[in-house]
């Protein structure tokens, strides 16, 4: 099978050989497959990671290993990123994100999605409703990731949210914390960045104009050092800071207001499937307007370098 591999920074169209679904797993025919912030990092650098690139997807199940009702044959799923072991207490309290032997699909230890095939525990994969194209299904990973904001901070009443960041993550954001009550902006550098925030109905502003100390809640979705700076000024004594880059290198910020205005920093990571998958099939949050770009897999170093591009949204990849 044909795949986008990484290795010390350097990405590559090759040949690999399809793999086999073990005891407990599907074998995944990849339909369409989203290039995220992270995968742009990890081509920087970011976790280290060497192998299959890609954690988003849409895809349907053509084989199962041992163990498997074969009832999963032909369905159109997707998966969530953590593959645990299963047998510690972490996974047996609150599932395998934090599992400390976990694999993360196209990040850690565990092939991705850039390829015609990928394989997955069938406990990871969600069935797509019968409604839900596959360039809108591809955006479960994200949305589920943006959900678990509110699983983390909890919605206040008359709350005044900031969402730094009108990209790929920060969208889907806005969309969330706007749908959980609260007063919703989503700032950015340019004014041409605002137009599709706008466009989908939320508030926007330049982030520079925005006064200090105004935010109870921040979120911080650029991935880079002016942002999280921005972020801190913004937030009012004892608001809240959610973290939610990932990025290869050092942020060089000052972090003295975080103490001095005993700033809650919540580090935000991945979130729930089965309400991201609701919430797409009800049309409760839009993606189409995010999509950028579309490319074959063959064409996949185009595809990237298209998604590095400033202001960018998503980019998807079509194995098929």
């Amino acid at each position: 099978m044909r795949a986008l591999f990484v290795e010390d920074g350097r990405l590559s169209l090759v040949e690999r050989p399809r793999p086999e679904p073990g005891s407990g797993e599907a074998l995944i025919r990849v339909r369409c497959a989203g290039i995220c912030s992270t995968d742009l990092e990890i081509v920087r650098g970011y976790a280290g990671y060497r192998g299959i690139l890609g954690h988003e997807f849409a895809g349907e199940v053509v084989a199962t290993g041992e163990g498997v009702d074969a009832a999963w044959l032909g369905r159109r799923v997707v998966g969530s990123i953590n593959v645990g072991c299963r047998a510690c207490a972490v996974c047996a309290d609150s599932g395998p994100e934090h599992c400390p032997n976990r694999r993360v699909v196209g990040i850690m230890d565990w092939d991705g999605v850039f390829a015609d095939y990928t394989r997955l525990p069938v406990a990871n994969l969600l069935r797509v409703p019968d409604g839900l194209a596959d360039e809108e299904a591809v955006f479960t990973e994200p949305l589920a990731a943006s959900l678990r904001i509110r699983e983390q901070v909890p919605a206040r009443e008359g709350e005044r949210i900031a969402v730094i960041g009108p990209g790929r993550m920060g969208l889907l954001i806005g969309q969330v914390l706007a749908r959980s009550g609260g007063q919703v902006i989503v700032l950015g550098r340019r004014l041409a960045s605002l137009a599709l925030p706008a466009q989908l109905g939320l508030a926007t502003g330049l982030v520079n104009d925005a006064p200090d100390g105004r935010f109870d809640l921040v979120v911080e979705a650029t991935g880079n050092d002016q942002g999280l700076a921005a972020a801190i000024r913004l937030l009012r004594p004892e608001g809240t800071l959610v973290l939610k880059s990932t990025y290869a290198g050092n942020a060089t910020v000052d972090l003295s207001p975080v103490v001095v205005n005993e700033l809650r920093v919540v580090g935000s990571r991945c979130g729930p499937f089965a309400p991201a998958l609701a919430a797409l099939s009800l049309g409760e949050v839009v993606v189409q307007p995010l999509i950028d770009g579309r490319f074959a897999l063959r064409d996949g170093l185009a595809a990237f370098a298209r998604a590095d591009e400033p202001g960018v949204r998503k980019v998807l990849l079509f194995p098929g």
